[in-house]
Parts: structure tokens; sequence; C-alpha cells
């Protein structure tokens, strides 16, 4: 294989509000925490979550400005980005190491699946170089989980 592919997808619910700060150039990060949960039965059949908790960071400054205006705590989304992993020294002077998914400055994506009621918002934005702004949703319909493999895995809206 000639090269590598480092690519993340991502579809759930946000933590908190995005939190937004500027570097010394004055550019916009944007910080979030996403979570993605699956549900099961276990073998006596009681359900069972788990939750897996996701730090994003977004760096690209059309996306920074569409999370900032429009993602709110409990906000459905999803995102598109790449894994990077950085170094840090805590306060006490120990190394530690943090895993993001980071939205770069000309890579990455945000689609808003919450309906227009549920979130202001209902639209997807890519890449930073489209100003189409929004693909409506129509807000009657929702999204149902199944069991992964499940044969409603093929019910959605493909366009092929």
């Amino acid at each position: 294989m000639a090269g590598s592919i480092n690519k993340v997808i991502l579809v759930g619910n946000l933590g908190r509000d995005p939190e937004v700060r500027m570097t010394q150039n004055g550019a916009k990060v944007v910080n979030m925490r996403l979570a993605t949960s699956e549900q099961w039965k276990d073998r006596d059949g009681n359900r069972q979550e788990r939750t897996e908790w996701h730090s994003i960071v977004i760096f690209n400054e059309h996306l920074a400005g569409i999370a900032e205006r429009f993602l709110h705590k409990g906000s459905k989304i999803y995102v598109e980005g790449q894994l990077q992993t950085r170094k840090w020294t805590d306060q006490q002077g120990v190394e530690k190491y943090t895993t993001e998914v980071m939205l770069g400055k000309f890579r990455g994506d945000i689609q808003m699946l919450d309906s227009r009621g549920d979130s202001g918002g209902g639209g997807q934005y890519g890449d930073g170089n489209n100003d189409q702004g929004a693909g409506q949703r129509d807000p009657g319909t929702r999204e149902q989980s199944a069991p992964s493999g499940g044969a409603s895995d093929l019910d959605d809206e493909i366009p092929f």
C-alpha cells in the first residue's frame, strides 16, 4: 500500500456547549466533547448501555464559526476528521498524551442532525470551502437506532 488513511467519522451528542478560544494570531479554535453510545440487552434481557467520550478540536475558521453559533449541549452532530495525539506536561511535570479528533484548516466536516426546532440549525457544513449553508432535513423524520448488522442499517437515505 502506497499511502495510509487517517479518517474518523462519529455521530453523537455534545456533552457541553462548544468552548471557543482565540490563538495569539487571532484564529478561532473550538473544543467540544462528543458522546457516542451503544445499547444492547445482556443474557438476562437487561438493557445495557456504554458511552464513549471523544474530544473534538476545530481549527477550521468556517466550521469554528458554525460550531460557535449553532451548536450547544445536547446537539446531535456528524463529525468527520482525523485522529491526532499530542503530548503535554501537567502541573506536576508528568508527561501525558491526549488523542483528539481534529478538524484542520482545510479538512473536516460537521453536519447538524437535529431537526430545526431542536437545535436551531439542521444543516451540513464541510471543508470550510462552501458557503451554501444548510441541506435541510425534514423535521418530521427521526433516525431510529438498531443493533449493528440489522436490516434497518440499509434503510438510510443513500443517494445511489
